[in-house]
């Protein structure tokens, strides 16, 4: 009963209010910053790149991999699979629009954090729970902001990854469905408490060491894939845009079509709008809040254009037919199974621990930031050891849970904060598109751009850029 509860209030969520409010404000954005994400590429990948002035500060590139460590994880693998196996090779179509409509989103969320950061002991923080407080006055809806959060990454996400991790040893000879679960859970519970003692630097640190390979060599293996099918690749578009077209289909059924799992799917892969990535972009120190801007909208491409993609041509040129049997991580074990034998299966496993690891450190690190705001202060040490226990814990029940229920309950609290986070950015939305005025003044006159909160009129308190 409390699945099909759970169930209808995430397909109310998803099928009216959420695609409304997502696809205009992406829209709106999208021509607002005169198509920003596109246009602006090459400033993008300069960002980047970019040293912070201060040795030991924290860079563009590690917040880019903290905000793309939460990002891309089992839901690239797991969350594109089951979007394949219950809504059809059209819900691939949706993925890439709610990604390419989102990216405009996640410069502005981005932006603002930077504009309204704060000042610590070991350098700058942030996050929609701050830019609220500051621009609007309202604490107590930052609280319930910050609380839908801690709900969402530190309990749905984080139980949903551990389950997929477990899931994807259901393809060997050894898994038990009564004690697998469990000893797995167990494990990955006890790693990441390992990591998590070490704090938010070796979070930072780790996930800035395992992304860049673990995604460059999923990638690398989908291309091997593809190539070896490449004749089928024409066939493959021609279902994606066949299957997200078929309007009898899709109003036929919303709640299961290709538009509902690919945005929901989509969404929940690169969480543009949604203010995760926000709490890893306010910790850059940068000259210019503008960058961290446009390296966000990188951080889109790389989770939804390039790694759900990879994820759903390595499954559709397999020549393995989708089934609400396969749905999840066998679909993609049998995909790679039938074009690399053996190898297949393995190499997912090993890609999906990394996926889930980094998922759960990047999700947790969020979790800090929220904990910090509400308490008004950095948490003492016995405060974060029960914390830790109590996250590790949350991590092992979410391997032995039901997964139907734990995807509706993370798409429910990662809604509750996309309603809150998505009217507050475009309200502030006119300083996020002054700093990119600003910023590309200053790029056209050959300058190195720098800001200051006077330059855009920003009439709202801020720690930095005085």
């Amino acid at each position: 009963m409390l699945e099909n509860i759970v169930s209808k209030i995430s397909d109310a969520l998803y099928s009216y209010i959420l695609i409304i409010l997502l696809v205009a404000v992406g829209i709106y954005f999208t021509v607002r910053s005169r198509f920003a994400p596109f246009r602006l590429f090459k400033e993008q990948v300069k960002a980047v790149t970019e040293k912070p002035a201060e040795e030991g500060s924290v860079s563009s590139f590690q917040a880019l991999m903290v905000s793309t460590a939460s990002r891309v994880g089992t839901g690239n693998i797991v969350g594109v699979s089951t979007a394949l196996c219950l809504g059809g090779f059209g819900s691939v179509f949706w993925m890439w629009l709610i990604a390419i409509i989102g990216s405009a989103s996640a410069f502005v969320e981005s932006t603002l954090a930077q504009i309204y950061k704060k000042r610590g002991p070991e350098g700058s923080y942030g996050g929609p729970a701050y830019y609220i407080e500051a621009a609007l006055h309202s604490r107590p809806l930052a609280l319930i902001f910050s609380v839908f959060l801690i709900l969402t990454y530190g309990f749905g996400f984080n139980m949903l990854a551990s389950y997929n991790l477990q899931s994807t040893f259901s393809a060997y000879d050894f898994y038990s469905e009564k004690s697998s679960p469990v000893i797995i859970g167990l494990i990955l519970a006890v790693v990441v408490c390992y990591c998590l003692i070490g704090g938010g630097k070796r979070v930072i640190k780790t996930t800035s060491f395992l992304v860049p390979i673990m995604g460059v060599a999923y990638i690398l293996v989908a291309f091997i894939i593809v190539a070896i099918n490449i004749t089928s690749l024409p066939a493959v578009f021609k279902e994606i845009f066949k299957g997200a077209f078929d309007f009898k289909a899709i109003f036929g059924g919303f709640g299961g079509s290709c538009v509902m799992y690919g945005i929901k799917r989509g969404l929940f892969s690169n969480e543009a709008g949604v203010g995760s990535a926000p709490n890893a972009s306010a910790s850059a120190e940068i000259s210019h809040p503008a960058k961290q801007g446009l390296v966000q909208v990188l951080s889109v491409f790389i989770d939804t254009i390039l790694v759900c993609s990879a994820t759903a041509f390595m499954c559709m040129c397999s020549g393995v037919e989708p089934t609400e049997k396969l749905s999840g991580a066998p679909y993609v074990q049998q995909s790679l199974k039938a074009v690399l034998g053996s190898f297949g299966p393995v190499f997912i496993t090993v890609a999906m621990i990394l996926f889930a690891f980094t998922t759960l450190l990047g999700n947790l690190y969020y979790v800090d930031k929220c904990l910090a705001y509400i308490l008004k202060k950095v948490p003492g040490k016995r405060f974060m050891s029960v914390y830790h226990i109590i996250a590790s814990a949350v991590i092992f029940l979410g391997a032995i849970m039901s997964a139907d229920l734990l995807w509706n309950v993370a798409d429910i609290f990662m809604g509750g904060m996309a309603l809150i986070n998505i009217p507050v950015i475009l309200f502030l939305s006119k300083y996020a598109f002054r700093a990119l005025k600003d910023y590309e003044k200053q790029r056209r006159e050959g300058k190195e751009p720098t800001f200051k909160a006077s330059d855009i009129g920003l009439p709202h308190k801020v720690d930095y850029w005085q």
